[in-house]
C-alpha cells in the first residue's frame, strides 16, 4: 500500500465548536475547516484531545465527521481520531468513519485505561485492522499514560501495511531518529506537540498535527514550510514570535487556552464542554498577556 500524501504538511487538530447552549456548532465547524484548507493545510483531524472527543457521544462524533466530509467535499481528507473507553466502540467508530467517507484514521490508545504492551497492542491492532484506511498511530504518553516504544511501533508497522504514520508526542525528539533507525522511511513521522515543530522537522518529521493553527493557520503553514525547506535558521524569526503561543498547547488547560486564542483572533469562541471551564484569574491574565503581545507583534508574511 503506497503511503497517502496527506501525512505531509500541516494537519489541524481542530477544536470542536459549541453553541451557547452546549451543542456542537456544525455551521461554524464547516466554515472553520474550510478556512484551514484555504490557508494551505493538507487535511483536517477532528475528534482528538483538542477536539474534546472524550466529552462527545458516539452520535455527536459521527455527525461531526459527516459535517466535515460534506464541507470539504473532496478538497482535503478528514482524518478523525479514533479513541474510546472500549475497544469495541473504537472499532465501531473506525468502521463508521470509513462508511461516512473519511480518508484516514488517527489511532489512539483507549481513554483512562493504560496497561502493558500486550493489552495496548491488542487495542490498536483491532482498530488498525478494522478498515483498510491509512492509519497514523498517536503516541502521547504524557496524556494517555501509554508509551509506544520505537520497537513496538516497528512491530505494528511490520504487521499492518495500512499503518503509514506516527504522531509522536512523547516530548523526546530522539524518538524520531530511533524510529527511523528501525524502519527507515517505512512510516511518515509527524510532530504532535506545537512547541517542538522546528526541532521535529529537523529530525525528519514530514508533518505537523497542529493546535494553534486553529487561530493562526497561515502562520502555522508558513512556519512548517520554512522549517522544512530552510531548516531552523530559516524558521528562527517566525518561531520566536510564535513560540509563546505554541507553548499553550502543552499544559493541562491547552483546550481552553487554544480556544481563548481563537476567540481573541476572531477564529472561534472559547466555549468548552464540562468538566472543562474557561480559564480565569491569574492563568487567564498570563495567557492574555501572551496572546495580546502576539497580536500586537504579528509579523507580515
Amino acid at each position: 500500500m503506497s503511503k497517502a500524501t496527506f501525512w505531509r504538511g500541516v494537519l489541524p487538530a481542530v477544536t470542536t465548536p459549541f453553541t451557547a447552549d452546549g451543542k456542537v456548532d456544525h455551521a461554524f465547524l464547516a466554515s472553520h475547516a474550510l478556512q484551514m484548507i484555504d490557508a494551505g493545510c493538507k487535511g483536517i483531524v477532528p475528534l482528538g484531545s483538542l477536539g474534546e472527543a472524550a466529552t462527545l457521544s458516539f452520535e455527536e462524533k459521527t455527525d461531526i465527521l459527516r459535517t466535515l466530509v460534506k464541507a470539504l467535499d473532496g478538497r482535503a481528507p478528514v482524518i478523525p481520531g479514533i479513541a474510546s473507553l472500549s475497544t469495541d466502540e473504537a472499532v465501531r467508530l473506525a468502521k463508521e468513519a470509513k462508511a461516512i467517507g473519511c480518508a484516514g484514521l488517527m489511532v489512539l490508545p483507549p481513554y483512562v485505561y493504560s496497561t502493558d504492551w500486550r493489552e495496548m497492542s491488542a487495542h490498536v491492532k483491532a482498530v488498525i485492522a478494522a478498515t483498510d484506511l491509512p492509519c497514523m498511530l498517536y503516541n502521547n504518553p504524557v496524556a494517555y499514560k501509554t508509551d509506544f516504544a520505537p520497537a513496538q511501533i516497528a512491530e505494528l508497522a511490520t504487521q499492518f501495511p495500512n499503518l503509514q504514520a506516527v504522531k509522536e508526542s512523547s516530548g523526546d525528539v530522539r524518538r524520531f531518529a530511533a524510529i527511523r533507525a528501525l524502519l527507515g522511511d517505512r512510516l511518515d513521522l509527524l510532530v504532535g506537540m506545537d512547541d517542538a515543530i522546528v526541532e521535529g522537522v529537523s529530525m525528519g518529521a514530514v508533518g505537523w498535527i497542529a493546535g494553534l493553527v486553529n487561530a493562526y493557520p497561515k502562520e502555522s503553514v508558513k512556519l512548517f514550510e520554512l522549517a522544512r525547506d530552510g531548516g531552523p535558521r530559516a524558521a528562527e524569526s517566525l518561531y520566536a514570535w510564535f513560540l509563546p503561543l505554541l507553548r499553550l498547547d502543552t499544559v493541562p488547560t491547552f483546550v481552553q487556552l487554544i480556544k481563548l486564542v481563537q476567540a481573541k483572533t476572531g477564529m472561534g469562541s472559547e466555549t468548552v464542554r464540562a468538566p472543562r471551564l474557561t480559564v480565569t484569574g491569574a492563568e487567564r491574565e498570563a495567557a492574555l498577556a501572551v496572546i495580546d503581545h502576539a497580536i500586537a507583534t504579528k509579523p507580515g508574511l
